[in-house]
């Protein structure tokens, strides 16, 4: 089936950034999320780049509150393990015909990543109305976002790849936007110092961002 741009809608609203991380310390995920969903972010992206991405994915959907994803889904094998951990969307990088063909046969959204309007277009052509726009500063930033809008007003987008607080900003006062996913919520000292209160206070920063 296409895209539940319903569904997927309902999940992307629920805050302006959606954490990316990479984690493959499994002890860490229950309250790295506790943290997260404390700072008004519920929306997590796990991706699939660490041995132990499953069994986070696991771990991290116990938390009352956490709504978590898979993320670099590359192949159809990564949909079912993202399906079979409990996840409640899925994101790729980017598009092709077998991971389109793929989503079509799973009972959870997928976000797909494109980085041209031709990618948008062929990923519209298949039913999506929501994309990843990746890797959003390396392609350009938010003047590509910007210049999609009226050629391409059906379409709505996350842009993910290289945004600070202070980026993400100029993406949310986008019409054509609707979240941003970043990294930056996470520092790598916090979590090796398991400092969660910095983490949860970055969190609660991000979640004003909109506006």
């Amino acid at each position: 089936m296409p895209q539940d741009a319903q569904a997927m809608r309902s999940i992307l609203s629920l805050a302006p950034v959606v954490p990316v991380i990479i984690l493959d310390d499994v002890a860490l995920a229950r309250p790295l999320a506790e943290a997260l969903v404390a700072g008004g972010l519920p929306i997590l992206e796990v991706t699939l780049r660490t041995p132990n991405a499953l069994k986070v994915i696991e771990e991290m959907g116990k938390v009352t509150g956490a709504i978590v994803g898979s993320g670099t889904v590359r192949t159809a094998q990564h949909m079912k393990q993202s399906v079979d951990a409990g996840c409640r969307f899925m994101v790729s990088p980017g598009i092709s015909p077998r991971i389109l063909d793929a989503a079509d046969d799973m009972g959870i959204p997928l976000l797909p990543g494109i980085g041209t309007p031709s990618e948008a277009m062929t990923a519209a052509e298949r039913g999506y109305s929501f994309l990843k726009f990746f890797p959003a500063e390396a392609l350009g930033g938010a003047p590509v976002l910007k210049a999609f809008a009226s050629p391409l007003p059906d379409i709505t987008f996350c842009p993910t790849g290289g945004i600070d607080p202070a980026k993400a900003k100029v993406y949310l006062g986008l019409p054509n936007v609707i979240c941003v996913g970043g990294s930056w919520i996470m520092p790598a000292d916090a979590l090796a110092a398991n400092d969660f209160g910095r983490i949860e206070a970055l969190a609660r920063e991000a979640s004003t961002l909109r506006g």
